[in-house]
């Protein structure tokens, strides 16, 4: 039932970011209310009007209609070193604030970056992202997830 309920939550912030163009910042919160309400007819029409998507706009898995979740291996963005590279893959819904700070800098998840510097003692880890460099604080980095490497 908890997996039935994650599916729904997941296409529907799908659905209202892609369909409805509800900022990624605000579809949690969304979605919170009408998850428990989706018929599982709405359910199919969404994820076949969406492509069968296996990611959220958060890049959290999708269950399947069967309920399996394919979980990658990831890692905190915190756990990178200076020099090391990955693909930013998911990020903590949790605090609308720090997806409105990524969004403001075209952060997303899907995009190649690499680490080019970290300052210690809890400093800000420096990251080249969509072409640009951007001083991310411990606090934003460890929320982000990042898998493979280039």
């Amino acid at each position: 039932m908890a997996l039935e309920t994650l599916r729904h939550h997941r296409l529907l912030e799908s659905y209202l970011r892609d369909e409805l163009d509800v900022p990624w910042d605000r579809v949690h919160a969304e979605a919170e209310v009408l998850e428990h309400v989706l018929s599982e007819e709405l359910e199919e029409r969404i994820a076949t009007k969406l492509g069968h998507p296996s990611r959220d706009p958060h890049g959290d898995p999708i269950p399947t209609r069967e309920l399996e979740v394919d979980e990658e291996q990831t890692r905190a963005l915190t756990d990178l070193a200076p020099g090391d590279r990955g693909i930013f893959t998911r990020v903590s819904d949790a605090q609308p604030e720090m997806l409105r700070y990524l969004a403001e800098r075209g952060i997303a998840p899907g995009m190649e970056l690499e680490v080019t510097g970290s300052e210690p003692f809890g400093g800000p880890m420096v990251v080249r992202i969509g072409g640009r460099e951007h001083s991310l604080g411990r606090e934003l980095a460890n929320s982000m997830r990042v898998s493979g490497r280039l």
